[in-house]
């Protein structure tokens, strides 16, 4: 998924070119002071109409008959606006962290992953490989780029004390640091709209919430001690100490799970075909629902290739009722999640979770399940 993924699609925009030789390329930011202002026509925002919208999007519509205030491309934006979202989800950064997120990308990038920017700026966020961003492949990952948004933010003293701007501009360092405040409308609009498509993320305000308390049944079905947890941390690319497949699993599942774990510590590839993680071909690795094809398929099972069709494989089956071997999916809606792993049993999941990181083994509590099939 990549998680959350890390499994959305990353859309590459040509760089546009500005007439005159040697001029540079304009950051978003001043592409924005030059347009003037969107504040008059963002400061009342109709927040039933962009639920109903993004819903739209979130649903597999093409963007052509949907209009969200503020957003020119929302096939692209919105898909976009869910990755920063489901990332502060994931990180427990409360509401007002993903509204700044939201309101600092928009400004930043129109909520596109761009592959340019002043200088060496790059992604929804700008950031810079050579400021310590990280490398630019994973800045062009909208999931990481969200999470080092998130990390730096949370690092602020006081940022929740902030307004979206000085908690903007305190991470970003932008030269027109009053720029952020006219999306503030905005990005609460989507915000909300889309942390209702995650369970428990309609109320999310973050740490200190009842959300924190990750009862045993909300998402996974299992009892204490029954989530993973009793492993501790479990090193990328490795088995946990006293994890064993269950005896009484089924033989394909059995078959599929040893597969899964023989491409364990192999690097995600997005659109990675799977057939030979271990080889040289960077497109031979795996990617989260090749992962989940391969290893059945060495179990005699057909899959299809992506996780948007792998939902609908085999049956639904009840969270509660989970068996090693079942299909468990997260980010996006339950009718077209971004992101798939294998339920192993012992409360442990095994996924090629993103971009820069190992097939790997993960405690279930840390899902958010959206859906889970069984397709033996």
């Amino acid at each position: 998924m990549k998680g959350l993924a890390a499994g959305i699609g990353v859309v590459f925009l040509s760089p546009i070119l500005i007439a005159g030789t040697g001029m540079m390329l304009a950051s978003s930011a001043d592409a924005v002071q030059s347009s003037g202002s969107f504040s008059s026509c963002l400061s009342d925002i109709d927040s039933d109409k962009v639920a109903e919208q993004v819903t739209k999007i979130l649903d597999g519509a093409s963007g052509k008959d949907v209009h969200v205030e503020g957003l020119d491309l929302p096939a692209e934006q919105v898909p976009n606006a869910q990755t920063i979202v489901a990332a502060g989800l994931s990180l427990d950064v409360p509401k007002k962290g993903q509204i700044i997120a939201l309101a600092t990308a928009m400004q930043e990038s129109r909520l596109r992953n761009l592959a340019y920017g002043d200088r060496d700026s790059l992604g929804l966020f700008q950031q810079r490989p050579s400021q310590g961003w990280g490398s630019a492949e994973q800045i062009r990952d909208p999931t990481y780029a969200s999470e080092q948004f998130y990390k730096h933010l949370l690092k602020v003293s006081g940022w929740q004390q902030m307004t979206v701007t000085q908690a903007a501009q305190a991470v970003q360092k932008s030269g027109l640091p009053d720029a952020y405040a006219q999306w503030k409308e905005l990005a609460t609009a989507l915000q909300a709209a889309i942390a209702k498509t995650f369970p428990g993320g309609g109320d999310a305000e973050g740490k200190g919430t009842d959300r924190d308390k990750k009862p045993s049944t909300s998402t996974t079905g299992c009892a204490p001690g029954e989530d993973g947890s009793g492993f501790g941390r479990i090193p990328e690319g490795s088995v946990p100490k006293g994890y064993s497949i269950p005896k009484d699993a089924d033989p394909k599942a059995r078959k599929a799970m040893t597969w899964a774990m023989q491409q364990l510590g192999t690097l995600y590839q997005w659109g990675g075909s799977c057939t030979n993680s271990h080889g040289p071909d960077p497109m031979g690795r795996c990617d989260c629902s090749s992962l989940m094809q391969q290893a059945y398929a060495h179990a005699g099972v057909t899959l299809t290739r992506t996780t948007y069709t792998q939902v609908n494989e085999g049956k639904a089956v009840s969270l509660s009722q989970l068996e090693p071997g079942d299909l468990i999916f997260s980010r996006g809606t339950a009718a077209r999640p971004e992101h798939v792993g294998m339920y192993m049993g012992e409360g442990l999941v095994i996924e090629a979770p993103r971009t820069t990181k190992p097939v790997r083994i993960t405690p279930i509590k840390d899902w958010t399940i959206l859906a889970a099939r069984r397709v033996i």
